[in-house]
């Protein structure tokens, strides 16, 4: 909750193997990630969009500054990780918004992990190629 000692509201998301630490205050519009601006960072426009999707939902883009701390993963699962974040973020700082962003399932944590290599197998499902003789 923002109080006079702390504005900022944090928020954290996860995704693969990547964990987004998510701090927004009520500002002009500034993205940063990692020290970085979001365009620097997020080189995809794919993974832009998916960064900034709570922001358009609700349509608060230039009402907030976000900043990020981001790691773990690759550039796909750190963009969904800072979404999630974000999108608690905006959850904890106004309530009303949690419909807006219930209806475009920014709420849910997505759960798929990579599978675990097994033993006897190449890699998690590839078996060794047959042979006849």
């Amino acid at each position: 909750m923002v109080t006079a000692n702390n504005p900022y509201v944090w928020g954290t998301g996860r995704r693969k193997t990547s964990v987004a630490r998510v701090r927004i205050k009520s500002g002009a519009g500034q993205f940063i990630v990692n020290g970085k601006p979001m365009d620097a960072f997020f080189t995809t426009p794919e993974t832009r969009k998916a960064a900034m999707q709570p922001l358009v939902a609700t349509e608060c883009a230039s009402s907030y500054d976000v900043w990020v701390n981001v790691g773990g993963g690759g550039i796909t699962g750190q963009s969904g990780a800072v979404s999630l974040g974000l999108a608690r973020a905006l959850k904890v700082d106004n309530p009303a918004l949690e419909a807006k962003l219930r209806e475009h399932g920014l709420l849910t944590r997505d759960s798929r992990m990579i599978e675990r290599k097994k033993y006897g197998l190449h890699k998690a499902r590839r078996a060794t190629q047959f042979s006849k003789r």
